[in-house]
């Protein structure tokens, strides 16, 4: 008899190894053929993100002298900008701001979402794009319509002053924060609501069924089924928000020239401090010190905010 076995090995093989086959790479050889499809995003991130913050943080270093031209003074800027009381000034407002503003807008968003995702509201297409729209105006636009819709004495508000006899003055210094933060809730809470409702679009429609036929109310389904579904959305909203908020910029500078009197000053918000600084008053190095540490304080912020979300998920 003929061993078979023997015959077998006495044989070339035919079948490649399989590292062969699958193009194998020694896992100790860098594969760089990821990069050709990189390096456009990233030259351009790097030289309009990266290069930047570098060079903001590099002349944060440095003051510019009458005498002398620019010095190296190390941490003077930041010091001088921890006892700037102008400054803090401006932080305290956003940091109202924020607090005030952001709930409500969040608050009108998630219930404009779950009004949509209830399928009882009639016309809803009509009333998400309507929702939305507010957020492609521009944000100059925006608040030149509603700076004309405040006016006491040419605006909306002037003529129902005018009918009904009253003095109301939406755009006085006590009321004014107040009058900005509609005008960013008319901007952004469309915005969020498309992200609020697009999270509860992702809810299989079985759960509803079974919370109905365990005879759950819609009261009951949207605390126990839709609203949990909203947390990582609220954090994104929340994050978002606050980032938006320390940045506020464009609707009070605005506003300055239509707001009578000193109301909004050059420090009014951080960003317009900074702006004025480094425009107006030519101090575009304590200009970037100022904007480093928003930066920081802001990124602070929202990494608790983040954190705190993620515990709340995990639980």
């Amino acid at each position: 008899m003929v061993d078979r076995s023997a015959v077998a090995a006495q044989q070339p093989s035919t079948t490649a190894s399989p590292r062969k086959e699958a193009g194998y790479v020694h896992r100790h050889r860098a594969d760089w053929r990821g990069w050709k499809f990189m390096w456009p995003f990233a030259l351009v991130f790097v030289f309009v993100f990266v290069v930047p913050i570098v060079y903001a943080v590099w002349i944060s270093f440095f003051q510019n002298r009458m005498i002398g031209g620019t010095s190296f003074v190390g941490l003077q800027n930041y010091s001088r900008l921890f006892v700037d009381a102008q400054f803090w000034s401006s932080v305290g407002r956003v940091a109202l701001f924020t607090v005030v503003q952001v709930p409500i807008m969040l608050f009108l968003a998630g219930v404009m979402a779950l009004a949509l995702d209830s399928l009882k509201l009639h016309g809803t297409k009509f009333f998400r794009i309507s929702t939305f729209l507010p957020y492609a105006v521009p944000a100059v636009v925006s608040t030149m319509i509603w700076g004309f819709v405040y006016g006491s004495k040419y605006g909306l508000v002037g003529s129902l002053n005018d009918v009904f006899g009253t003095n109301i003055d939406v755009l006085k210094p006590s009321v004014l924060l107040a009058a900005i933060g509609n005008i960013n809730t008319w901007e952004f809470t469309g915005y969020n609501m498309l992200i609020f409702y697009s999270s509860l679009s992702t809810i299989p429609h079985a759960l509803y069924e079974a919370a109905s036929i365990d005879g759950a109310s819609e009261w009951q389904t949207i605390r126990r089924i839709k609203i949990p579904e909203l947390r990582g959305s609220l954090a994104i909203t929340v994050i978002f928000s606050i980032i938006g908020s320390f940045q506020l910029f464009n609707e009070p500078s605005v506003l300055q020239n239509m707001v009578p009197g000193n109301a909004i000053t050059t420090y009014y918000t951080p960003n317009m401090y900074a702006y004025n600084l480094s425009f107006a008053g030519g101090q575009s190095n304590y200009a970037a010190a100022l904007a480093i540490v928003m930066a920081v304080m802001t990124m602070a912020i929202a990494y608790m905010v983040q954190l705190k979300s993620m515990k709340e998920q995990m639980k």
